[in-house]
């Protein structure tokens, strides 16, 4: 046992993360696709990658649950590095405000219930949130407040307010940004 940082997204970024963070750690390498599992830990120093657990799916909380409880078995869970996502070339808007948006809430409040003292958590994201135009003081709120279980009923995030995979993704980011 010991300390762990868990690096959820074992895509490009996420591999590069956990190779300059695993000198002297444990790291958990977690993603959707068991593929990018398997080849995150090529380049991580020898050993320090304890497990990999795939089939991680951020729009749902019994996933996200389970890699926690995955997690907390392995060490006290001091980081928590979160670059998981899809872009707007990837999927549509539901899909995208599910993963980007809820997951990312998600993520940091069933993560946020186990982490150690003194832990600390990193959401890599887009600039994108940037480049959304004004929202309203009440809307900005909304994304950063609104219990994780609600976000996706805000009346701004409907099907028929949000029907371009690119505005939904800078929604998603304006709301990590907010949080």
């Amino acid at each position: 046992m010991g300390d762990v940082i868990v690096v959820i997204g074992a895509g490009q970024i996420g591999q590069a993360i956990a190779r300059r963070v695993s000198s002297g750690k444990r790291v958990l390498l977690a993603d959707l696709h068991q593929g990018n599992c398997r080849c995150g830990g090529r380049g991580v120093e020898q050993g320090r990658v304890r497990g990999k657990h795939s089939d991680c799916r951020l729009s749902s909380r019994e996933s996200v649950h389970a890699l926690v409880q995955t997690a907390t078995a392995c060490g006290d869970i001091t980081g928590v590095i979160h670059a998981a996502g899809v872009s707007p070339s990837q999927a549509p808007p539901a899909t995208i405000l599910a993963v980007d948006l809820y997951g990312t809430a998600l993520v940091l409040e069933e993560f946020g219930n186990v982490i150690a003292r003194g832990g600390a958590g990193i959401v890599i994201a887009s600039q994108s949130g940037h480049r959304l135009g004004a929202l309203t003081a009440e809307q900005d709120a909304a994304l950063a407040t609104t219990p994780t279980e609600k976000l996706l009923g805000l009346p701004m995030l409907a099907p028929d307010q949000v029907t371009d995979p690119l505005h939904a993704y800078q929604l998603a980011k304006r709301g990590i940004r907010c949080g």
